[in-house]
């Protein structure tokens, strides 16, 4: 919202001082200025901003601006005259944003083709409303070459708008699709490390069944009646058993090192707006729940202007929730998640209707190893889904919450944590 309320004040400033550059094809009171390519471009470009306030903003503001022009410009100045002038372009104004919005011109910006024509049809419209205006009030001439002057202006105007917008829609893609490459680029190089600390961690992992082996045998043997090594021959074994178990610390020390250094460096492609995040989550859990043959509709709703996260953090925090929901709801089911930001801090939530959670267990929900969810041979989840979310929530400096209601059947997830935490430092 910061960020559009600051494009609307550069924009309500231009557009008057560009109204200013201007001829007059037709008598002494139409202009045709480049104020008009500017107010079109501003409409395209801005995004959730409401239509009807910066339009009655910009049409008085260019009416204001005017008038002082007319008070400055030496001449004997008489408000009413120069308000009967002047006044009929802020209808032009606001029938020209009149009707972007309800033709929703936003909709066609992939569609060249019917862009141009719309833009053309708002601008004729909203000239001949102007030129009707001056007719009933200073008494100006409509006609037919009039009009046809109109539909060629509208017709110029509008392509060379949309050949600049176009352009920087281009350019936008371009980049993004360079920032998409970037990111890819680096997750197939964790990828590939990641597969070299896997190889490290299977031969660990052997070592360590060897020595599991090698002890139950050790075992086996001191049971058996025949055991005849000495102290000090058993004392050797269980030094080389000691070694080997060493060397499985060493080599688990060095993977976790690795996997932490990749976790924690920062890269600029680790970070993503919040929307990119939630189409992630949301395509993933929609698989994953039609994998489970359950039909669930998933709602995303961000209410602030928030910053670009750290992606694998938010991934890991919200997906966690996100699959919980999905693994609670039986077969039909809506998921909704709220993003939002209060001064410092980041608020997430996640809310489902799969049932609602009794009283007496939302105490053990958090509780390591405890589970309800169960899969079609009898088999437990591992239960350390939610005390995971808890850990590193408050490890993160944040909190965590539930609201649970079995006569609503809804669950609610709150997470409030701070936003230097899933920010790029600096």
């Amino acid at each position: 919202m910061k960020k559009n309320f600051y494009i609307f004040v550069i924009f309500v400033l231009l557009i008057p001082l560009a109204g200013e550059f201007k001829f007059f094809p037709f008598h002494d009171s139409f202009r045709v200025s480049i104020g008009t390519p500017i107010f079109f471009f501003f409409l395209l470009w801005t995004r959730k901003m409401p239509v009807i306030l910066p339009t009655v903003v910009v049409g008085a503001m260019v009416v204001i601006f005017r008038l002082f022009l007319d008070f400055n410009s030496g001449i004997n100045f008489e408000f009413i005259s120069s308000f009967r002038i002047i006044f009929p372009s802020f209808f032009y104004y606001f029938t020209y944003s009149i009707l972007f919005y309800l033709l929703k011109v936003k909709n066609y910006q992939h569609r060249l083709s019917i862009l141009i024509f719309l833009a053309t049809f708002i601008e004729i419209c909203s000239n001949i409303i102007e030129l009707m205006l001056r007719y009933f009030i200073l008494g100006n001439n409509i006609n037919t070459v009039i009009i046809s002057q109109i539909i060629l202006l509208a017709l110029i105007r509008s392509v060379f708008v949309l050949g600049i917008f176009s352009m920087l829609k281009l350019h936008e893609a371009e980049l993004e699709v360079e920032h998409k490459q970037r990111q890819n680029s680096h997750i197939i190089s964790l990828i590939s490390n990641l597969y070299e600390e896997s190889v490290a961690l299977k031969k660990s992992l052997q070592d360590a069944e060897n020595i599991t082996r090698n002890c139950y045998n050790l075992y086996r043997d001191m049971q058996s009646e025949d055991f005849k090594l000495s102290k000090k021959e058993l004392s050797k074994k269980i030094l080389v058993i000691a070694g080997e178990v060493h060397d499985i610390k060493k080599d688990n020390q060095r993977i976790y090192s690795g996997i932490s250094k990749m976790i924690s460096t920062e890269n600029p492609a680790d970070y993503m707006t919040i929307s990119e995040i939630g189409d992630i989550i949301i395509n993933g859990n929609r698989k994953y729940a039609y994998s489970l043959d359950k039909s669930i509709n998933f709602n995303i709703d961000i209410k602030d202007d928030i910053p670009m996260l750290h992606v694998y953090t938010t991934l890991s925090l919200i997906n966690n929730l996100v699959s919980n929901s999905v693994e609670a709801i039986k077969a039909h089911g809506i998921i909704n998640i709220t993003v939002s930001k209060n001064k410092d801090y980041i608020e997430f939530k996640v809310q489902d209707n799969a049932g609602g959670i009794p009283k007496k267990k939302l105490d053990l929900i958090f509780k390591p190893g405890y589970t309800t969810k169960y899969d079609e041979y009898g088999n437990s989840s591992t239960g350390m889904g939610l005390p995971y979310v808890k850990n590193l929530v408050k490890n993160l400096g944040g909190s965590i919450e539930i609201e649970s209601s079995t006569e609503m059947r809804s669950t609610s997830f709150m997470l409030k944590l701070p936003l230097e935490s899933l920010v790029e430092k600096g």
